[in-house]
């Protein structure tokens, strides 16, 4: 009976016991096989960009974010790589306030402006990398100039809510 392995249960992983890397992996799983593609090597290049800067994952439903701030808070983002399941985008905190003499930035929001991305190579365009780095010079606490940064898996409201509040 010992070799008998019929009636073992395939066990799926505790996702709170799961490194925020492999966390993170398993939510960009979720977009499409085009998608998945295209975050992964954006994200490689904003990583080699930023290598000092804080990566704050945040999983949505729809949706990933990934934002790159100088703190561990993603209101001071620099910028936020968002995989949807209509693409990926880049997002420019300030955007509104960027200058764009390309008319690159597209959205209404007062806050944010984002690019749609087709390709991490997009990201070396001399446009792109001139709102890049009006980003990081608009920051308002600057990146650190040593170190390297770390990944964040950050709740969502929707996960707070779902987690059982504390017993006094």
């Amino acid at each position: 009976m010992a070799n008998d392995r019929k009636n073992d249960v395939a066990v799926k992983p505790d996702s709170s016991k799961l490194t925020p890397e492999a966390e993170l992996r398993s939510c960009i799983q979720r977009l499409g096989p085009k998608d998945q593609k295209i975050i992964r090597s954006v994200r490689a290049a904003v990583r080699k960009r930023f290598p000092t800067a804080h990566e704050l994952a945040y999983d949505y439903s729809s949706h990933v974010v990934i934002a790159y701030s100088s703190t561990d808070r993603g209101i001071d983002a620099i910028l936020t790589i968002a995989g949807r399941a209509d693409g990926v985008r880049v997002y420019f905190m300030h955007g509104p306030q960027l200058p764009d003499p390309k008319g690159l930035l597209l959205g209404t929001g007062k806050q944010t402006s984002f690019v749609n991305v087709e390709a991490a190579s997009q990201l070396a365009h001399p446009d792109v990398e001139a709102l890049i780095a009006a980003a990081v010079a608009s920051s308002t606490v600057p990146l650190p100039s040593k170190g390297k940064g770390g990944l964040t898996i950050k709740l969502t409201a929707a996960k707070k809510r779902s987690q059982p509040k504390p017993t006094k």
